[in-house]
């Protein structure tokens, strides 16, 4: 996928990047249901490799696309846009995690959407 990425010169955004976990004091009354209605599994949500993103790069990004970390350490990979993070953000996003995993805060990571790189 790297290859395929510097190949196409893909743009990416540098973002900051932290976790959190299916909680109603880190989400809301309906942790299992993100903004865009996707519904995630109470035993191990981090196995469907959710993101949250700020507001500000909702315009940039969609609900459903695929985008790839990088420079997140363990934390790299590739993702599906499926939430939204509160208004008060910019410039970054949020992995889930399970709750008994170690939450995590990585600056100047490079976020590329991967939507469309095969066609």
């Amino acid at each position: 996928m790297d290859e395929l990425i510097k190949k196409k010169k893909l743009p990416y955004d540098i973002v900051t990047v932290t976790t959190y976990t299916i909680s109603e004091e880190q989400t809301d009354s309906t942790p299992l249901i993100t903004a865009s209605g996707y519904k995630l599994d109470s035993i191990n949500p981090k196995k469907q490799k959710v993101i949250a993103i700020s507001r500000d790069l909702k315009r940039k990004y969609k609900f459903g696309q695929k985008v790839r970390v990088k420079g997140a350490g363990n934390l790299d990979g590739i993702y599906t846009i499926r939430d939204l993070m509160a208004s008060r953000w910019t410039k970054k996003i949020d992995i889930l995690i399970n709750p008994e995993d170690n939450g995590n805060k990585i600056r100047k990571v490079k976020l590329y959407n991967i939507t469309n790189i095969g066609k």
